[in-house]
């Protein structure tokens, strides 16, 4: 996929671009290996992989093999079969550290994307007198917002005066990264721990994770991030980034099922320290778990904050899919997803000058974006919204007047992006 100026084309130049690209689209067998929805017998255009992400075909295998091993070996599943459940997680590791940026024992999957927000704050917000307060990004998803308030409350500390919550300038949407940087460095002496989105589910801003993590780590605080939106979205370097801890699931952009199994980062440097965690028997030494003695002795890596024994069939399908992701790779996942949004945010300018009144609430920057754009279309937004989905086109609507488009790389094409602009050309 070329860079290439697409104010410089004609309407018709770009649908031909557009055809194009999916003919030489290196991604493009990938869509085929996904369920795609269908209305009435036509498949629909699905945009709401940052909501929940479409079904593997390999999922079903998947969970087959699973239920196979348990109907012929019952309860020695977890130590017979070809895949072993007791060591699970360990099949997901490679391919999840691909994903974020980590080493294999840096990163491990478990649990759900709140519990493990609460394990890690247990361990990275160790408050004292003098650093008590935690620093975020002002309107949060709401999980997060809770997790953090119930943690200050916890420990005996006021929300309102304890959470430092940093947002948007007046009549802007997005957060400036020197204002974050500032904000950092103003309340450097009472800051404990900052914990934020490295992706904005709202507005689809992508945060400069990197320079956040070197601002705070110069003045001793540590960071944490919630990739809910990011993982499987944007390239991370977690390890290399220096990043504390992370927190994500899986069923978006990572295409593991409804309520699919979350995944956690813990950074190298931290495995041999000895945090206060919360323990669960799954996190002991595997060697030794079932010695069943007193005394927690944690496996080594991310793998030592797991709690309860795994969900095997939510772990089955995030395998299937993560092997998607391993043989896509996450460079041409991004290509493809910056000229993905690149052509709806081009079409999208096209019809605003022609008198159409469509606010692009993301950043206009691609560095800046993932694969979502969130639309503002004052006093008919909702009336737009319904048009798209009785026209096929699946998006996600978010109070008072979102809607969010996110044309997915794996499974979506070029004319897809291109036909929902004729639809919001036809309706506006």
């Amino acid at each position: 996929m070329k860079t290439l100026d697409l104010r410089s084309l004609s309407a018709d130049e770009l649908h031909a671009w557009a055809l194009q690209q999916d003919a030489i689209d290196p991604l493009r067998k990938f869509r085929s290996q996904f369920f795609i929805p269908e209305q009435n017998g036509t498949p629909l255009t699905y945009f709401c992989g940052n909501s929940l992400g479409l079904q593997p075909k390999t999922a079903r295998t998947a969970v087959e093999q699973e239920l196979t091993t348990w109907q012929q070996h019952g309860v020695e599943g977890w130590f017979e079969g070809e895949k072993p459940w007791l060591s699970y997680h360990r099949y997901c590791q490679q391919a999840l550290g691909q994903v974020v940026g980590a080493l294999a024992e840096e990163v491990c999957p478990m649990n759900h994307l709140t519990v493990n927000l609460h394990l890690m704050l247990v361990s990275f917000y160790q408050p004292t007198p003098q650093r008590y307060k935690i620093l975020t990004i002002a309107g949060d998803f709401p999980s997060d917002q809770y997790a953090l308030e119930t943690h200050l409350k916890f420990r005996g500390y006021d929300p309102a005066e304890a959470l430092i919550e940093v947002a948007p300038r007046e009549g802007e949407y997005t957060i400036r990264l020197e204002d974050l940087l500032e904000a950092i460095e103003t309340h450097a002496n009472d800051l404990a721990l900052v914990c934020m989105s490295g992706l904005n589910y709202y507005t689809g801003q992508v945060f400069d994770m990197q320079t956040i993590t070197a601002k705070a780590h110069s003045l001793g605080i540590n960071v944490g991030f919630d990739l809910a939106h990011a993982a499987g979205n944007i390239p991370m370097q977690l390890h290399d980034w220096g990043v504390d801890f992370a927190v994500w699931c899986s069923y978006k952009y990572l295409n593991s099922g409804p309520g699919g199994v979350s995944g956690v980062f813990v950074h190298q440097k931290h495995h041999s320290s000895n945090l206060v965690r919360l323990a669960g028997w799954w996190g002991y030494e595997e060697n030794r778990r079932f010695e069943m003695t007193k005394g927690f002795v944690p496996m080594e890596g991310a793998a030592g904050w797991q709690l309860s024994t795994p969900n095997i069939m939510a772990l089955a399908v995030h395998r299937a899919s993560l092997a998607i992701f391993e043989e896509a790779t996450m460079p041409l996942i991004r290509q493809k997803s910056e000229a993905l949004t690149g052509l709806l945010a081009e079409i999208i300018r096209r019809l605003n000058e022609s008198g159409t009144k469509i606010e692009v609430m993301t950043p206009t920057d691609p560095s800046q974006r993932g694969s979502q754009l969130s639309l503002l279309i004052e006093g008919k937004g909702k009336a737009v919204f319904d048009y798209l989905v009785e026209n096929g086109v699946i998006g996600d609507w978010r109070e008072p007047n979102c809607i969010r488009l996110t044309p997915a790389p794996l499974y979506n094409t070029f004319e897809e992006v291109w036909r929902t602009g004729e639809m919001l050309r036809a309706v506006i």
